[in-house]
């Protein structure tokens, strides 16, 4: 069986998996990483999100195969480490703002705000309305007016 090696939260891993098994899988199955959430199978409701490389994917929708040897992937497991700390300050955000609900969706919310506040400064600004319009995770117990102003909180202390 092909033998697959790249970072994960910040360590070296090597799993044994076919090339086409979807890193989702994985990383759930093969690695007992757990945050990352199966929803659809299709990168469309984003449950899985994490970073590669620091930028927001969906592990649902990308082979094991297409992660080469340098890519670092973070989940929600290891966000925290990216800052030193017990909570990454856009959980200690969401726990602020009473965001869960059933919980379900949320290491992928969190883990696409981060990645979409990094994006706006790196295009040099604060994140926004517009930013924020343009997250597409999906919350099946409707808390997005929570979730945006959770963000925006989140922001302020990253």
């Amino acid at each position: 069986m092909p033998q697959h090696t790249f970072k994960l939260n910040g360590r070296r891993v090597t799993v044994e998996a076919e090339d086409d098994v979807r890193l989702l899988w994985v990383l759930r199955d093969l690695l007992d990483v757990t945050g990352p959430k199966y929803g659809c199978g299709i990168g469309v409701c984003q449950a899985c999100t994490c970073h590669i490389n620091g930028k927001a994917f969906n592990p649902c929708s990308v082979p094991v195969s297409k992660i080469k040897a340098t890519d670092e992937i973070t989940t929600i497991e290891g966000l925290p480490a990216t800052v030193g700390k017990d909570l990454h300050p856009m959980q200690e955000a969401w726990l602020a703002h009473d965001v869960s609900q059933c919980g379900y969706c949320q290491p992928g919310q969190i883990m696409a705000a981060v990645a979409k506040v990094r994006q706006a400064r790196a295009a040099g600004h604060e994140i926004g309305d517009a930013d924020l319009d343009e997250l597409r995770n999906i919350c099946r117990c409707g808390t997005y007016s929570r979730i945006r102003e959770a963000i925006k909180s989140g922001a302020k202390n990253m």
